[in-house]
């Protein structure tokens, strides 16, 4: 696995992001993502045609590796090393708005007992705030549904030669990790990894190459 970008979740488990040339070291079971909340508890043998419409997955299934794909989007896996149940999760502005990550811990606490306190996450690779450049219909949206703007928004001026410098940004980072935080993770327990997609060519950026791009794979395993 040294192409890829691993992390530390605690010991049983094994969680990492794929890099533009990564070869991925096992399947990885994933959605067809569509930019919601809906999540799936995943307790059984199931493919990817099975998951259409699915932004986060859950399982207990040692052996089993869930992931999310993004390309500039929030990756956040979880792991409660208590319950021994892992959890992946996509989360654009658009699910970190919705608050998709506090419905898969309120999933993972009815489903399996998780209790916040337990649980260690990590917020992969993606679009970091210098570079997330938005309109005032987003940053509506954020202050609409109660983020800490003071937190996660910023105005900023155009800088010469820095494309998506100047106007409205949004720290999607920090955004999800407000929401970790609220749901009750302790900060310690908390990774940011703090790479930015669309500035590191190491990882695929939607914004930067167009849709069409290809996908970092998010993936996490109990062993």
């Amino acid at each position: 696995m040294t192409d890829l970008l691993t992390y530390d979740l605690g010991p049983g488990v094994e969680a990492f992001s794929t890099r533009r040339d990564s070869v991925l070291p096992y399947p990885v079971l994933t959605a067809h993502q569509v930019h919601g909340t809906a999540i799936a508890v995943i307790s059984g043998k199931m493919n990817r045609d099975d998951l259409q419409g699915f932004d986060a997955l859950i399982t207990d299934i040692p052996g089993l590796a869930i992931g999310v794909r993004t390309a500039d989007c929030v990756p956040i896996l979880l792991h409660d090393p208590v319950r021994h149940v892992v959890a992946a999760v996509h989360s654009g502005w658009r699910g970190t708005v919705q608050r998709i990550v506090t419905k898969v811990i309120a999933q993972m606490d009815i489903r399996y007992g998780t209790r916040p306190q337990d649980l260690r996450a990590v917020i992969g690779p993606a679009i970091g705030p210098d570079s997330f450049q938005v309109g005032e219909e987003v940053v509506r949206a954020f202050s609409d549904t109660g983020f800490p703007m003071d937190e996660i928004g910023s105005l900023r001026d155009p800088q010469p030669g820095k494309p998506m410098s100047g106007g409205h940004h949004i720290d999607l980072w920090q955004a999800n990790r407000w929401l970790l935080g609220q749901a009750g993770i302790p900060e310690n327990a908390i990774q940011v990894i703090g790479i930015d997609t669309y500035q590191s060519p190491d990882f695929f950026s939607a914004r930067r190459e167009t849709i069409a791009c290809g996908r970092i794979i998010n993936a996490i395993k109990l062993l």
